[in-house]
């Protein structure tokens, strides 16, 4: 992968920011993603924010090999702090992290945030928690996808500040918009998760006395609503 190349997970993510965005990608890695949708003209311009020192040299090389430091500022912060004031961003992109850390960043960075920005999401499982920090925040899902690629599944949330929303909890757990898709790859990853499931809730009972009833019963509640789902 590259700034010419994108993976397909990438791809999906870049297709869900807008025409003439300021994006901020945070956790922005080697900044293929910028760097990709500045080349093809798509942003007017970016921050890639990176909290290793690693990566954020990989980014400021890439910036850099393709010519855009007047484009693209790289910055060594810690999540949404890589933002500045001046910045004018309406595009904020978290990829390849689990749900809670992004859930985490966006809350411990919130005064970064104009209330303004499109939030384009691509959680590493932890789906329920982070759906749970948007709708608790005023942030409507406008997009969801689901995609599989060298044996996982990424899902892509696509969220904006609308004011006060509401999900009931199968909603918060499958994604409201890919429960009304059921795309293929939605129905393949929760018949292989029931699976998963299931071999846990018979693993519990077996060790019944050191597992806790709470956990129990949360695995059981998943498995009817999977069930439900599939039937």
């Amino acid at each position: 992968m590259n700034p010419h190349t994108l993976s397909l997970r990438l791809e999906r993510v870049a297709a869900h920011v807008p025409a003439g965005a300021r994006l901020a990608d945070i956790g922005s890695d080697h900044g293929y993603l910028p760097v990709a949708l500045m080349r093809r003209g798509v942003i007017a311009g970016a921050v890639a924010g990176e909290a290793a020192t690693t990566p954020f040299h990989a980014a400021r090389r890439t910036v850099r090999d393709n010519g855009l430091e007047a484009h693209i500022s790289v910055r060594l912060a810690d999540g949404l702090a890589a933002i500045e004031s001046g910045d004018a961003i309406t595009a904020v992109s978290l990829c390849g992290m689990g749900g809670e850390t992004i859930r985490d960043i966006l809350d411990n960075g919130k005064a970064r945030l104009n209330g303004q920005e499109r939030l384009v999401l691509q959680p590493n499982g932890g789906e329920y928690p982070l759906r749970h920090w948007l709708m608790h925040n005023g942030y409507r899902i406008v997009g969801e996808e689901l995609l599989h690629e060298n044996r996982f599944y990424y899902e892509i949330i696509v969220a904006e500040p609308t004011g006060p929303v509401s999900y009931t909890e199968q909603q918060l757990y499958f994604g409201p918009l890919q429960l009304l898709a059921r795309s293929p790859a939605f129905v393949a990853k929760w018949q292989r998760l029931l699976q998963q499931k299931q071999k846990t809730l018979a693993s519990f009972e077996k060790a019944r006395q050191s597992v806790p009833e709470e956990k129990v019963h949360g695995i059981a509640r998943e498995i009817q609503w999977i069930t439900q789902l599939l039937t």
